[in-house]
């Protein structure tokens, strides 16, 4: 078996075809099945089901739902949490040579409320089959692993039993919990109708602050996401009494008001983000700082209209396709001195960063973090510079 891949598989190649073998582990030999492909494409995709000679960081998976055909939620289950970390790392650094030609070396830093990867999840979402089953999707398909219990979902999930109880007439669950606040919400969606906004909110606990989020609007999945993240941007961006920031896809306004604090009377900030529930929660969770003013619309629309010719300080977590060529043509207009990128996919990552090296900017420091242990998923905190004053 070759080297990891981004999206959980390893590398390998069968009468010269790439292979992407999940539930494998570099180094490993394995007897794999075929799941996708066919002689002649691109690449196959396969799953490991017998371990020939397994590697030393491969464990017994702590879930009985998971393996080859099984649950799809989770990628690296028979992997050490450590191994793990150096696997998500080694897939960063790899995407950053390959799309942006940038030699880094990373670590993967564990964070506090995921003992050995388990009960961290604060928001799940569950499928449920025709005779009202809950269960979880299996890998790259719409059929149901049905499910007693989620070890990743964090306890106060699991203590609402939702997968120990049937679901008549629903096709799905949403289940969120707030852990500051021990408040949970769950959202059943019927056969046959369109998912609503729920009206209830929670109350999140982060940075010292209170953040009302409606619904299952977005918030980290992680209990310690948003705390280990505000504090990053922090210590990163250092902003300064009186400067301008920007965040861009601002969410519930968690970055703009840690900025805003720290900037002071004299600051300013201007948060963008699209969802309509989320600026509402924003407007919420900002009121009592004057210096704030929120944008609702697509950032690449909205940048333009906000009247600035400057900004000193930037800070971005954009979906995970990322921010893309148009807003980081925009953002280096401003010519900040300092831009902290929060990402969740480090292949859109890269591939921004390269966008941002064209106009000058160069990536001064990165750190990534393990808020999705058990899967592939790793989130980075990149922070740019300009290469001249």
């Amino acid at each position: 078996m070759g080297p990891v891949a981004h999206g959980g598989h390893c590398v390998a190649r069968h009468e010269g075809q790439v292979v992407f073998v999940r539930h494998a582990l570099p180094g490993e030999r394995v007897l794999a099945r075929v799941t996708a492909g066919r002689a002649g494409d691109r690449f196959l995709r396969a799953d490991a089901e017998r371990v020939l000679s397994a590697s030393r960081d491969r464990v017994a998976a702590p879930c009985p739902y998971a393996g080859p055909g099984r649950c799809g939620g989770c990628d690296w289950q028979h992997a050490d949490p450590a191994a793990q970390r150096r696997l998500k790392a080694a897939v960063v650094a790899e995407q950053l040579r390959r799309l942006a030609g940038i030699e880094w070396p990373v670590e993967v830093i564990a964070v506090p409320g995921s003992p050995d990867g388990l009960g961290w999840r604060t928001r799940v979402q569950y499928a449920v089959d025709a005779d009202g089953t809950v269960g979880l999707h299996r890998h790259r398909s719409h059929e149901i692993e049905p499910i007693e219990g989620c070890l990743i979902a964090h306890p106060l999930v699991e203590a609402l039993g939702i997968e120990r109880q049937p679901w008549p007439g629903v096709s799905a669950i949403k289940v969120v919990a707030a852990v500051g606040s021990g408040e949970c919400v769950v959202e059943t969606i019927e056969v046959g109708s369109t998912p609503e906004r729920a009206d209830e909110y929670l109350t999140e606990t982060a940075a010292g602050r209170t953040w009302r989020v409606t619904g299952t609007g977005f918030w980290q999945v992680h209990a310690a996401a948003a705390d280990t993240l505000a504090g990053c941007v922090l210590q990163l961006l250092a902003p300064r009494p009186g400067e301008w920031a920007l965040d861009l896809y601002s969410g519930v306004g968690l970055f703009a008001g840690v900025l805003a604090e720290r900037l002071g009377p004299t600051g300013r900030v201007v948060a963008i983000e699209g969802d309509r529930g989320a600026v509402e929660d924003g407007r919420h969770n900002l009121a009592e700082l004057p210096g704030v003013r929120l944008l609702r619309g697509r950032v690449d629309r909205t940048l333009p209209r906000t009247g600035w010719h400057r900004a000193d300080l930037v800070v971005l977590d954009p979906p995970r396709s990322g921010a893309g060529r148009a807003v980081v043509d925009r953002i280096s207009l401003y010519r900040p001195r300092a831009i902290a990128y929060v990402a969740c996919d480090p292949a859109a990552l890269a591939r921004d960063l390269g966008y941002f090296a064209g106009h000058g900017y160069r990536l001064t420091d990165l750190r990534a973090y393990d808020l999705f242990p058990m899967t592939h998923h790793v989130e980075c905190v990149a922070l740019l510079t300009p290469t001249e004053p």
